[in-house]
């Protein structure tokens, strides 16, 4: 059964419910002892990242998670800022990240403020950079919902799964071992968000 950190940063009923309808059961849960269970972690979240890493730590979830995704190795999937927490750090607040994947997020800034606007917000077709489990077999043109203010910069571009451009080209998923994540919202984006849920499900 796949696991959705509660962390309390929201939008996990509408994880929970995409996936019961390609016929995943899940569980939604801040339960140390639980987490320790699951096959696989979902980590989602809308926000601020200093919030997150707080509640994370408030809620005494960071060792568990550590030990889980690096020490036993179970696919984790990142999304939004459940992706950019698996960083080291943020232009958004001053608190460490997880530090999963080398690398920073950093806030948009544009040339042209009059059609950029922050947060990015809308669809966006993306490329793909290499091939990765989360894109295995995906629909052609693949787009995706994108909400957010601030994007991962990646150290190692062997990190890096597919980008997108919002006046600039940015990454927006990143796949390294075990540790997977999306800046956009899957829940959000009709088939193609369902297909890398799938993927997610069936080959991670």
């Amino acid at each position: 059964m796949i696991t959705i950190v509660d962390y309390k940063t929201g939008n996990l009923g509408s994880i929970q419910n995409i996936l019961k309808r390609i016929g995943e059961e899940t569980v939604v849960t801040s339960d140390r002892e639980v987490i320790a269970c699951a096959s696989k972690l979902i980590l989602p979240g809308v926000g601020a990242f200093d919030t997150g890493m707080q509640n994370l730590s408030s809620l005494g979830l960071i060792e568990i998670l550590n030990e889980r995704v690096l020490g036993e190795k179970i696919p984790v999937l990142g999304i939004c800022l459940g992706m950019q927490l698996f960083g080291e750090g943020s232009e958004e607040g001053t608190l460490p990240g997880l530090g999963w994947i080398k690398g920073r997020n950093k806030r948009f800034v544009f040339a042209d403020t009059a059609e950029y606007k922050i947060p990015h917000m809308g669809w966006n077709f993306v490329t793909q950079h290499r091939q990765g489990r989360l894109f295995s077999e995906m629909y052609p043109d693949a787009r995706f919902y994108f909400v957010h203010s601030y994007y991962f910069e990646a150290d190692d571009d062997a990190d890096i799964l597919t980008s997108t451009r919002y006046e600039n080209e940015f990454t927006c998923s990143v796949e390294k071992g075990n540790i997977m994540g999306v800046q956009f919202h899957p829940e959000k984006s009709h088939k193609f968000g369902m297909k890398l849920l799938k993927n997610f499900v069936e080959h991670c």
